[in-house]
């Protein structure tokens, strides 16, 4: 079985074909073509690629990008159909990437690449191209099987690891409720233990969960979903493995007709009398999954940082290129207006700022530790709106053209939304950071 580690990345990316020019059209202006992108390259590669391993495993995450996932994007996202096959890709089997199992330590199926970096570049690329994919991505592999990999016992890993990092099962984590979304500590699912079975009893409603299912009908494979087990409200909460087809658990419905991330299946899960043994389907403690819980969110909200950065560069490329060809009033293109040099200058000068907080803060970020909440939350906070911004500049440079799916900005714009409300939305991001910050009492910061 082919294994992504460290030494492999680097040999996959020297015998990949890589183009590393823009997807878009590559405008006069091309930074690989001026001393501009030398410099640019000097200043910064450190920062964005801090080691060799992280340099060849974007180079290969994104030639793989260019060749298989950006000729499909526009496709799934218009039939609101999830590449099952595609995401397979991203598994180890069959020569495949090896991506899923990103955060998971080797000797279960996973990378080793156990650090926050890894984890930005593969979203940021895959996002430059299909957020969507991406997002689904996001649910397996950080909500479910870097979870797994911080929180669960030996026994757990070799059951459940495999396949999940493999690609021959897919999966996610339930959360969210009907009424329980940004106050998830209101969540009213709950689980009781049965001493005769030694097992729990797991019943309630999730709500708007990625790869909940995956044909509309059947849900996901493998789930890690959070029930409350005691009366505690903040700390009586434990985390279960709920596998597809055991007896109980099914799709209360499909949601379809969002406005971005189409090509991401989203599902309401249902749970009536679901049977979990308590040896083999709990992960960590009972009544103790509130910290496994918000250590998650932390490399959640990286990721969504990560996605948004991926984005933004995708409408800037986009809006450059258009500019760049497109002729107007007498000129021979649109570049040449003040107007539309300041669209592109301050997306230029927003994404670079966002791109900078998300690498700062993930070249730091240690995945085993918790209390990093408060640029957890400001870099998605940031990078969230940014891209959105940016992607509704580039729309707005591109004209009628730029509002139509087959230039991919206005794909763009509606996938970057749901960055603002998915993994904690800009409010709850609000309050965090004012909480955290007054408890520096203003006089700490660097």
């Amino acid at each position: 079985m082919h294994r992504l580690t460290p030494t492999t990345i680097r040999r996959l990316a020297a015998t990949t074909s890589f183009n590393k020019r823009s997807f878009a059209s590559a405008s006069p202006t091309s930074w690989d073509d001026n001393d501009t992108a030398a410099h640019h390259t000097n200043s910064l590669t450190k920062l964005f690629n801090p080691t060799d391993d992280h340099a060849a495993l974007r180079e290969m995450v994104r030639s793989f990008t260019q060749r298989e996932v950006e000729p499909q994007a526009l496709e799934y996202n218009r039939s609101e159909t999830f590449n099952s096959s595609l995401f397979r890709k991203f598994g180890s089997q069959n020569g495949g990437l090896g991506i899923l199992g990103l955060t998971a330590p080797e000797e279960f199926g996973g990378t080793g690449l156990s650090d926050a970096t890894a984890v930005s570049i593969v979203h940021e690329e895959l996002s430059y191209s299909d957020p969507a994919l991406c997002l689904s991505y996001l649910a397996h592999s950080i909500l479910l099987v870097n979870n797994l990999a911080v929180n669960a016992s030996n026994e757990q890993l070799s059951r459940f690891m495999p396949g999940i990092c493999d690609g021959s099962k897919i999966g996610g984590m339930c959360m969210s409720e009907p009424d329980a979304g940004t106050d998830v500590l209101g969540m009213k699912s709950n689980a009781v233990y049965d001493s005769v079975r030694d097992g729990f009893i797991l019943n309630g409603t999730k709500m708007w969960i990625t790869n909940g299912t995956l044909t509309g009908k059947e849900t996901g494979d493998l789930f890690l979903v959070y029930a409350r087990t005691g009366t505690e409200k903040r700390s009586d909460i434990t985390q279960f493995v709920v596998e597809g087809g055991m007896e109980g658990f099914s799709v209360g419905q499909k949601i379809s007709d969002k406005l971005g991330m189409r090509a991401s299946p989203t599902a309401e899960l249902v749970f009536e009398n679901v049977f979990l043994p308590a040896k083999t389907h709990v992960v960590g403690d009972v009544n103790g999954a509130t910290l496994c819980m918000m250590r998650n969110l932390e490399i959640e909200r990286v990721a969504l940082a990560a996605m948004a950065v991926g984005i933004a560069r995708r409408s800037l490329d986009e809006m450059i290129a258009y500019a760049s060809n497109r002729p107007a009033f007498g000129k021979s293109n649109l570049y040449g207006f003040g107007q539309v040099q300041k669209h592109i200058s301050e997306s230029y000068a927003e994404y670079m700022a966002g791109k900078c907080y998300l690498y700062a803060m993930a070249n730091g970020l240690d995945l085993s530790t918790y209390g990093n909440g408060l640029d957890a939350d400001g870099v998605k906070l940031y990078c969230a709106q940014m891209s959105k911004n940016v992607a509704d500049r580039a729309i707005q440079v591109m004209g009628g053209y730029g509002y139509c799916g087959e230039y991919t900005v206005e794909r763009l714009w509606r996938d970057a939304k749901l960055l603002e409300i998915g993994g904690g939305t800009n409010e709850s991001h609000h309050k965090n950071m004012a909480r955290d910050l007054h408890k520096l009492n203003g006089n700490k910061l660097q």
